[in-house]
């Protein structure tokens, strides 16, 4: 990945200039931007108007504690990353730091070797996540098949086979859970059949039985009750086209018959006339429904779907192509960001992490739901953790690993709850690190975001 060519932006906030002075030289390169301030209101118009991601603030200066600044900036951004700094370090108050969401606690005076990689890693992450934004945009603009994202090898072979059955099919039946894409892969079939008629949609689960025939095939003046006048069908209205049947496990055995000899002979008859009339219509018909099981119970006809599977795309769920989650959730980011006119970046770590952990039983559309209430609930240019709808818990995903033994090898006591004894073993780590987050991870033997995870679930942060 090459580097991003703009430097990321840091305040740091320090009553004493001789320290602030020292810190701004230590840290001085191309790849930060540093604004200084040596008063704490002045350093919070600084992250108000610059909005940087990362901020050195020292703890004890007058009129305002380094505490409150940290609390103040973390309500106005949680994503960025705030270190403390003080000469009076106790352990309490490196706790306190850390839950109320410290990146790091450092104790002073600062060695320039401590300063440089302590704070160094923290813009080395900041630049990672830049260019990670930048490398996802432009694998976003390659990542995208007739209005359908993914780059995972399922996403891969499911457009090439689009691509090939497209200009010859005449019948196709697409098949996957509710929530994948269905109806946009019907749309890329149509587009890339380049055919000179319209898409029409007919949902079937929304379809009165009794008018199922007088929707497809139209009807004539006089046909039953209520037919005042001649109506045209869809397949009519699709002359030319394509008509998409969604649902289609849900039309009647009664109309699948009937569906069925259009298909053989291009031709539809209105209900309650006698002269068919041929039509030119492609059928794409999609089902999240076992459609073969359907017909060992007698609820779909078998014929029917020999005629319709003659040509089958099944769409993945999102739980077997994971890796097209981040270019899914930048996609929509983008998508949402230009809806509700707001200027969104992209997600923090920890929503990353909590979207990650998640098994998405509602696949791509309930992933595009979730986005849109997060990209509605920000109030800053990043949707984090707390703008997100709750996610039912029995569908995240296993807890990243931590020992289930104390750092002595003593064992829980067997009617201590799980989370107890999780919460329990990420203080004592924090304890035991003064407050260092990537201290305390190394110790539990997990990665600093997913520590971080843990401790926004536990109220650590």
């Amino acid at each position: 990945m090459t580097e991003s060519r703009n430097p990321i932006e840091m305040v740091i906030i320090d009553d004493n200039l001789g320290s602030l002075e020292y810190i701004s030289s230590a840290l001085a390169s191309d790849r930060v931007k540093i604004f200084t301030a040596s008063d704490p209101e002045e350093g919070l118009d600084l992250v108000y108007t610059h909005r940087p991601q990362v901020v050195m603030t020292d703890l004890v200066m007058p009129h305002m504690s380094g505490l409150e600044v940290l609390e103040r900036i973390t309500e106005f951004d949680p994503a960025i990353d705030v270190i403390l700094m003080t000469a009076h370090y106790t352990t309490e108050t490196a706790v306190e730091a850390i839950r109320k969401g410290a990146a790091e606690y450092l104790n002073k005076p600062i060695s320039l070797a401590t300063l440089r990689e302590r704070v160094g890693h923290l813009i080395d992450a900041a630049l990672l996540r830049q260019q990670v934004r930048h490398a996802e945009d432009k694998v976003l603009e390659t990542a995208q098949f007739e209005g359908i994202v993914g780059r995972s090898p399922e996403m891969w072979e499911m457009f090439s086979r689009i691509r090939r059955i497209a200009p010859h099919y005449r019948a196709a039946l697409i098949t996957g859970p509710t929530g994948t894409g269905k109806e946009l892969v019907a749309q890329a079939l149509h587009r890339l059949s380049q055919v000179k008629g319209r898409f029409v949609v007919l949902n079937c689960s929304a379809v009165v039985e009794t008018l199922f025939e007088s929707e497809l095939f139209g009807h004539v003046k006089g046909s039953f009750t209520g037919a005042d006048r001649d109506k045209m069908g869809l397949f009519e209205h699709a002359n030319g086209g394509t008509l998409f049947l969604d649902e289609i496990g849900d039309m009647p055995l009664s109309t699948q018959a009937k569906l069925l000899r259009v298909l053989q002979n291009q031709e539809v008859l209105r209900v309650g006339s006698l002269t068919p009339q041929k039509v030119d219509v492609r059928v794409v018909a999609a089902t999240n429904k076992d459609l073969r099981h359907q017909i060992t119970e007698r609820q779909f006809r078998e014929d029917l779907f020999f005629r319709l599977s003659m040509v089958e795309i099944q769409t993945p769920p999102l739980a077997q192509r994971m890796g097209d989650l981040p270019i899914l959730a930048r996609h929509f980011v983008k998508k949402f960001s230009q809806q509700y006119n707001k200027q969104i970046n992209g997600l923090t770590q920890r929503a990353q992490i909590v979207l990650g952990r998640y098994s998405w039983p509602g696949n791509v559309r309930e992933l595009e739901n979730v986005i849109g209430h997060g990209a509605m609930m920000t109030m800053t240019d990043m949707i984090d953790v707390a703008d997100l709808p709750p996610l039912a818990p029995h569908d995240m995903g296993a807890a990243a690993a931590i020992p289930l033994t104390h750092s002595d090898g003593a064992a829980e006591p067997a009617n201590a709850s799980l989370e107890e004894h999780e919460k329990k073993l990420v203080m004592d780590a924090l304890d035991r690190a003064a407050g260092n987050q990537s201290k305390a991870a190394r110790q539990l033997r997990i990665g600093r975001d997913a520590l971080r995870y843990k401790m926004k679930k536990f109220g650590l942060l």
